[in-house]
């Protein structure tokens, strides 16, 4: 029995999937879909209301960075606040600004739009992360992971190549309507969901003890990697001549098939042979994948490039994450979440504002080319891991 004055444990079942555990999955399901639905759709709708490929970058960038500004807080809300207000609040602010969107295509507005919705984005994603690790049993945690990272994978496969087909199909305007109501319908799954973290886990300096934890290598090598996803989804609709639009969303839709099950299986052999083992060869991965796209307009550069892509992104989100929990106890669960939520969201959007500034003198293919070098950079630190 507690006191009034202690919050409730949430309880750990061998059970890997049960009903909160699936209605979270549910919620990360419509959230995910908002996000990656405009994802690829607004950097397309400023350029074409005259915005150019600056202004494209600094839609990504704004919602990226208002992300990682507002993950360093999650922490500190969740413990005061719980998860089931927090995370509301996440839905609302994620879904509600696109309606915005229906009024005008100016720059400062639709910014503004993007850095409310990166708000929404860093409290779903480390409320969600942490919630994972909190209701999932420690000795299945890299699987629990991969099923997670399928609920948010498949709204990145239907969402990425459908918000660039819709825009042809039904507009923009209700495109940012379906956005909204996707990430707004969460908010019934949250009934049932625990309503407070653990006491054990009250760690809220998401920034403290990094290095010492051996959180800060991981960190950065997914940030690496990180940096060209945001630069795949941004600019790739905009490196290839409008006319072969249809093959840019094959080779999006192939990057987001490509990255469910390597994250979900990445978790499950993570499990059996530890992380740091499986860590480099995805970077490899991710780094081919990415300099691949130097062979720019070629369709089978791109289709190939974006599924070696997708397989070692999605392999490393899933290592990257596993690896950093491994490495702490209970208390750090809610920092661990933040820090590599802060790693996803600080990459895509510094990859995407510079590549934006970039571009603009040297072209695609180089651009790109050094896109490829810094992810094949990461893989040095990770191949010194998996020898320690």
């Amino acid at each position: 029995m507690t006191t009034a004055c202690e919050i409730p444990t949430v309880q750990v079942t061998d059970r890997l999937i049960d009903a909160r555990f699936g209605r979270l999955l549910a919620m990360v399901f419509g959230s995910g879909l908002s996000m990656y639905l405009l994802t690829s759709v607004v950097p397309l709708y400023l350029a074409a209301n005259g915005a150019g490929g600056i202004g494209a970058g600094l839609s990504t960038a704004a919602m990226m960075f208002s992300a990682v500004g507002v993950e360093l807080l999650v922490p500190r809300m969740l413990a005061r606040w719980g998860y089931q207000v927090v995370l509301g609040l996440g839905l609302v602010l994620l879904g509600a600004p696109s309606l915005l969107l229906l009024a005008t295509a100016s720059l400062p507005v639709v910014l503004t739009v993007c850095i409310v919705r990166g708000a929404g984005l860093a409290i779903l994603v480390v409320g969600a992360v942490a919630l994972v690790a909190d209701l999932t049993p420690s000795t299945r945690r890299g699987e629990a992971l991969g099923v997670y990272g399928v609920a948010v994978g498949v709204p990145a496969v239907i969402g990425l190549p459908l918000g660039v087909y819709l825009t042809h199909v039904i507009g923009f305007g209700a495109l940012f309507v379906l956005a909204a109501v996707t990430s707004l319908a969460g908010l019934v799954m949250l009934i049932g969901l625990p309503a407070k973290v653990s006491t054990e886990e009250q760690h809220v300096q998401v920034l403290g003890g990094v290095r010492r934890s051996g959180l800060l290598m991981p960190s950065l090598v997914f940030a690496a990697v990180t940096v060209a996803a945001g630069i795949s989804v941004t600019f790739l609709p905009l490196a290839v001549a409008a006319g072969k639009q249809s093959m840019v969303a094959t080779a999006l839709l192939l990057q987001a098939i490509a990255a469910p099950p390597a994250r979900w299986l990445a978790g499950r052999y993570a499990d059996r042979v530890g992380a740091a083992k499986l860590l480099a060869p995805a970077l490899v991965l991710a780094a081919v994948g990415a300099g691949s796209l130097v062979f720019l307009p070629s369709p089978v550069a791109i289709l190939i490039g974006s599924t070696c892509f997708g397989i070692g992104f999605g392999a490393a989100q899933n290592l990257t994450l596993t690896l950093m929990y491994n490495r702490v106890d209970r208390s750090r669960y809610g920092q661990v979440s933040a820090l590599w939520n802060l790693a996803y969201d600080g990459g895509w959007g510094l990859g995407a504002i510079v590549f934006g500034l970039v571009v603009s003198g040297v072209g695609f293919p180089i651009a790109f080319a050094l896109t490829a070098a810094v992810v094949a950079a990461a893989v040095v630190p990770a191949v010194k891991a998996s020898l320690a």
